[in-house]
């Protein structure tokens, strides 16, 4: 999202969930306590990437970034596919040759138009196979929120209904789906999203909990971690500053540390609900033109390190 939008070893852990499977792998692995690691006490058992939205689609140089500053995984969207699509073999070589596990796609949007549901879920099961192949672990979905109108609760229900058969067709080939609410969604507000969720299979759809959206769409993302434990699949850790200007109200996402988000307190739940997973960090635009995306992310990993003390390199 813009800024200043408006409001509507390779670790074997890492080889073992790239070629196992992050749904077997997660139930192989035994749970850990939280441990101490060079003097960085582990918030939670996390795992820490970091989004390449930040690089605009310029991939391989948000791969080359992410990687040299230390961060063992990497989140890419869909634009991935133009050059990679017929050759995901590739995009995994390139990841293995970074250190990087490849931990989501963001798959674009899901329609709840009954005409178009037949397309929208052969586009994902799609994306759903390439990034199996390319040795991914989660499909990222997004709903479209139906333009000119308020959510109804029929639209709820439909969603729920539309990611579950995503999310089933999906596992025939090992991929689980979570579910992103987002600013401009269905899923905006808290209320919408417990009856998207509601309405959704929880063996199928799991949640992917973005702190700064929720903040924005009016929860407490620190509340929301525990109320959402046990259907959390992985998180985006975002800062996010409000206001820019009162009229229309309106929000820029910021890097880690430089917003509203007690963050502090995100990891604290992570850690007393025992989260094992992954955590990306998202920056969606570089606030201040003058830095680029890599001195973004080393703002952001900075704070993760000398404020929240987690370790981000593996």
């Amino acid at each position: 999202m813009a800024r200043g939008v408006d409001f509507p070893s390779m670790t074997s852990r890492r080889d073992f969930l790239r070629h196992v499977g992050a749904g077997a792998a997660a139930a192989m692995l035994p749970i850990r306590a939280p441990r101490a690691t060079n003097g960085f006490p582990a918030a939670a058992d996390i795992q820490l990437g970091y989004a390449a939205i930040t690089w605009g689609g310029n991939d391989e140089q948000a791969i080359d970034d992410i990687s040299a500053l230390g961060f063992p995984g990497i989140q890419l969207r869909a634009s991935v596919l133009a050059k990679f699509g017929t050759q995901p073999s590739a995009l995994r070589d390139l990841l293995a040759r970074h250190q990087l596990t490849f931990v989501a796609l963001s798959s674009g949007n899901v329609s709840i138009d009954p005409a178009k549901e037949a397309s929208v879920i052969e586009e994902h099961l799609a994306h759903a196979k390439f990034l199996r192949d390319a040795g991914g672990l989660y499909l990222q979905l997004i709903d479209e929120r139906p333009a000119g109108r308020a959510v109804q609760p029929a639209d709820t229900q439909r969603l729920g209904g539309v990611l579950t058969e995503i999310g089933k067709r999906t596992a025939d080939v090992g991929i689980p789906v979570a579910y992103h609410p987002h600013m401009g969604s269905i899923g905006e507000r808290p209320n919408d999203i417990d009856r998207v969720l509601d309405a959704s299979d929880p063996k199928y759809v799991k949640l992917l909990l973005d702190v700064a959206h929720y903040q924005v769409g009016g929860g407490d993302p620190v509340a929301a971690i525990r109320h959402y434990h046990d259907r959390l699949l992985f998180l985006h850790i975002k800062d996010v500053r409000r206001p820019i200007r009162e009229t229309p109200p309106s929000y820029e996402f910021v890097e880690l540390g430089r917003g509203s988000v007690d963050l502090p307190g995100v990891f604290a739940a992570l850690r007393d609900t025992h989260f094992r997973g992954w955590a990306i960090v998202e920056l969606d635009e570089v606030p201040d033109h003058a830095r680029t995306p890599k001195d973004a992310a080393l703002i952001s990993k900075r704070y993760l390190e000398d404020v929240i003390r987690v370790r981000v390199s593996s």
